[in-house]
């Protein structure tokens, strides 16, 4: 029997705060989770150890597929009207300046064909103002401390900054709460991996001799010097490797730095920020242990090459987020939440891979190393990106457009007359231009962020509209008709039905809609509105 969780009984003061989800963690992550929850109507409370939110700008790259799923809730206008759009990169050699456009406006898979740069402070001020119109706040000064829970619930204690504590019971608890994670603690989740030998420094600067809407890498022979375009709280984000053996850096060491790596060409004043820290690779090997999950940081960690971590977890909330309101409006069982890991934790590993590689190179301190960096960045990727395919799978590889669950516990065998090249279970639904219900839009705009979206392909004939109705009458709200002239991708489909998350769950080349019952049914286990 699936169990409500509301709130304070008030006729028992005694009595604690319940809730159907407790988020722990109020970065981008868990501010995104809890707007998921509330936008399906599940009562969801948030707690966060820290005083206020951020105000430095910590993650700065907004990918084209975390905009794509965060537009689903109205958030991604506002980020993209405050970021800087940056569509390439600058590489600066010894010998040679390469302009690398690796990011261009003839894509059309998505409506955001670049690098959005955005101090992570005013992404997580964005987000908070979209989940406190939703009803709901973030209580602050609350620190997870102890961890149980039963076949029903889980029990949380919480301390606030004064020492005083607080019962929780929540049917669920989801940890966001970073790389020391106290909900991965409680759990006993182990969470390996290591830590790079570097040190490196961030600093939020206004600089000279750089152009704007651009990434600008040094290549010199003691590291990469990176500047990020932003607009708040400083004009640019600098990374660099710290040289070894120094003391905490200082804003005089990163003015003789950048003169010294840059020959003179950059200068810097007014940091805004300026920090030392270290980079660490780590993983969980489970993301789910019963009523608790993890999410983000607190299962995953890795270095920032390509801007994947805010990102990895932002999507980690929306994959589970739709999942977890079934499960706790009891539409669907609890055995739904198991696929939640089974998708994302291939995903978190792949990112660790890809961005470790990457990482390395870039902050190696061989000198060959060096010397092959400059030739492969000015000379070779200039060329490379001037061929259009391999420019867009640069593109959908960095904006996370090719993340996948085509091997997931949701994702069935492909229908036999499926194209290599069309839709799959388990692809995201690209973005481009339709013709939905009669109206000109985009097929982003056209899925439902809290419902199974039905996007029917091409003219409809009586059998098909009888079919479909039978559908609507047998899910009710839970599936949403969308009738699309033209589908991106679709091959000979006729049909696709699409995942709250943009995903495709199932699809057929022969008309027939069995599949639509047989995914929602056996797959996500989903209770229909009518038997």
């Amino acid at each position: 029997m699936h169990i409500r969780f509301y709130a304070r009984n008030m006729d028992d003061p005694r009595s604690p705060y319940v809730a159907d989800v407790l988020v722990v963690g109020a970065g981008p992550t868990g501010l995104t989770l809890a707007l998921e929850l509330a936008t399906h109507g599940v009562p969801v409370r948030v707690v966060d150890a820290a005083p206020d939110s951020v105000h430095e700008s910590r993650a700065l790259v907004v990918q084209a597929r975390t905009l794509e799923v965060l537009a689903r809730h109205g958030v991604a206008d506002a980020l993209v009207a405050e970021g800087e759009k940056a569509f390439g990169l600058t590489a600066h050699g010894a010998a040679k300046v390469a302009t690398i456009g690796l990011f261009d406006t003839t894509i059309t898979e998505t409506a955001y064909p670049y690098l959005l740069f955005l101090s992570q402070a005013r992404t997580e001020q964005i987000l908070l103002a979209h989940l406190e119109r939703a009803g709901v706040e973030v209580t602050r000064d609350r620190a997870l401390v102890d961890l149980h829970q039963d076949a029903d619930a889980v029990t949380a204690t919480v301390r606030g900054a004064d020492g005083t504590t607080e019962t929780v019971r929540a049917g669920y608890v989801v940890g966001c709460d970073g790389a020391h994670s106290a909900v991965r603690t409680a759990c006993g989740i182990d969470f390996t991996g290591s830590t790079y030998p570097q040190t490196f420094v961030l600093a939020d600067v206004d600089a000279s001799g750089l152009e704007r809407g651009r990434i600008h890498a040094f290549l010199g022979e003691e590291g990469l010097l990176f500047f990020f375009p932003l607009r708040t709280p400083a004009p640019w984000r600098l990374l660099t490797v710290r040289p070894s053996g120094a003391e905490a850096t200082t804003f005089g060491d990163v003015q003789a730095l950048v003169e010294r790596r840059t020959g003179r060409t950059v200068s810097v004043r007014d940091p805004v920020w300026l920090t030392d820290f270290a980079i660490s690779e780590r993983c969980v090997d489970q993301m789910r242990e019963g009523r608790v999950m993890l999410a983000g940081d607190a299962a995953h960690i890795h270095s920032p090459a390509g801007g994947q971590g805010m990102n990895t977890g932002i999507q980690d909330a929306v994959n589970l987020g739709w999942k977890l309101a079934l499960v706790c409006r009891g539409l669907a069982p609890e055995i739904l939440l198991d696929s939640y890991g089974a998708e994302r934790l291939p995903v978190a590993h792949d990112v660790l891979e890809t961005t470790g590689r990457v990482f390395r190179i870039a902050t190696s301190s061989s000198r060959v190393v060096a010397r092959l960096r400059a030739v492969v960045a000015t000379r070779v990727l200039p060329l490379l990106v001037r061929v259009p395919a391999l420019r867009r799978a640069a593109f959908r590889a960095v904006a996370e457009l090719d993340v996948r669950y085509r091997d997931g516990a949701l994702a069935g065998e492909p229908h036999p007359k499926a194209s290599r090249r069309g839709l799959r279970p388990g692809d995201r639904v690209p973005d481009g231009p339709v013709v939905a219900d009669g109206v000109v839009t985009t097929m982003q705009r056209s899925l439902s962020p809290t419902a199974f979206t039905l996007v029917l392909v091409g003219p409809d004939d009586h059998a098909r509209a009888a079919d479909v109705a039978v559908l609507v009458r047998r899910w009710g709200e839970r599936l949403q008709v969308v009738r699309a002239s033209e589908v991106p991708a679709t091959g000979e489909a006729t049909f696709v039905l699409v995942r709250p998350d943009g995903y495709v769950g199932a699809t057929d080349a022969d008309g027939n809609l069995a599949a639509v019952d047989r995914f929602l049914a056996d797959a996500v286990g989903l209770s229909p509105a009518l038997r």
